[in-house]
């Protein structure tokens, strides 16, 4: 069964403009969201996901309160929550493989509705702006038409996407919304920003600069944060790339130059310098080839644990 909206089914394609002049709510709600100011959101209870990966855990979580991502230009964040048994996945949609991304969502939530009777699943996307490449414009109508090939019914409620997340400045467009974060137990939905990225922030950006498919990070049954591990080949001109000036870097590795955050330069170089330094990640990262595994300790706050068996 489809996409729909207010129980109505979405037709496609449509642009996201139309979608909620339609369906008045659905503009309401997106009048809102952009409207809020930006909540800095502290470590404590918190799992940031970066681009290409995928987070899902439930109000039954004891370590984990909140999911959150930012930095999303032309990216697409998208929230799908099962609203009888609370379930909740976020994930960092680049556009690099919609198609199989969005099945890795819906599976991601029915691994804990199994024996769910009541409830609806309800989908959120937020980001992007109106980019002169339109990449934004096509990752908008990648997630909607894969969500309405689902075989099961997904109701869209929040949609704050591409001319709907959109500022002009001098000329030039901007997104409004670059970060959001959903409270696992509350389920709001909310501007955010984050100042910790972590645990391993370099190692997992390494991992999507090099091209690394959209991948799960966390399990909530054991309430471990995975990673790895990972392989990846050495990246091509890494040397030429790390001798190039910002604008350099700026215009031939982003999506949208003129829109990035501050930092965006300086993290690229950063990932580069990463990726310069560990050509073949797979025993000097991974000892063992064992993924490194991290959990909230007392305070809230994620601490390596050693893997298990030697």
């Amino acid at each position: 069964m489809p996409l729909l909206v207010e129980g109505q089914r979405v037709r496609l394609p449509q642009s996201a403009g139309d979608l909620v002049r339609a369906h008045p709510p659905l503009e309401e709600r997106a009048r809102l969201l952009r409207g809020q100011s930006v909540q800095q959101v502290g470590p404590q209870g918190l799992l940031y996901v970066q681009q290409r990966e995928l987070a899902v855990t439930s109000p039954k979580d004891g370590s984990i309160s909140i999911l959150g991502s930012d930095d999303a230009t032309t990216c697409h964040i998208v929230v799908l929550r099962h609203t009888g048994n609370g379930a909740t996945c976020l994930t960092h949609c680049d556009g690099t493989d919609t198609k199989t991304e969005v099945p890795l969502i819906m599976n991601s939530i029915k691994s804990f509705s199994d024996h769910v009777q009541c409830g609806r699943l309800e989908v959120h996307l937020v980001g992007g702006f109106s980019d002169e490449r339109q990449l934004s414009q096509k990752l908008t109508h990648q997630l909607l038409s894969e969500f309405d090939r689902q075989e099961d019914d997904i109701h869209l409620v929040t949609l704050c996407v591409t001319e709907l997340n959109d500022r002009e400045e001098n000329e030039n467009h901007f997104p409004i919304i670059y970060g959001i974060a959903v409270n696992i137990k509350t389920a709001e939905i909310y501007r955010a920003s984050f100042q910790d990225r972590g645990p391993e922030e370099e190692l997992r950006a390494a991992r999507t600069l090099a091209g690394g498919p959209m991948i799960s990070i966390y399990d909530a049954k054991t309430e471990q944060l995975r990673i790895g591990p990972y392989s990846w080949l050495p990246f091509p001109h890494v040397d030429f790339w790390l001798q190039q000036d910002d604008k350099q870097i700026l215009e031939n590795l982003s999506t949208s130059p003129l829109a990035e955050p501050p930092h965006f330069v300086e993290h690229i170089r950063s990932t580069l310098m990463f990726l310069k330094k560990y050509p073949s990640p797979t025993n000097t990262l991974f000892p063992g080839n064992k993924a490194l595994l991290y959990k909230k300790n007392e305070d809230g706050l994620w601490e390596k644990i050693s893997s298990p068996g030697s």
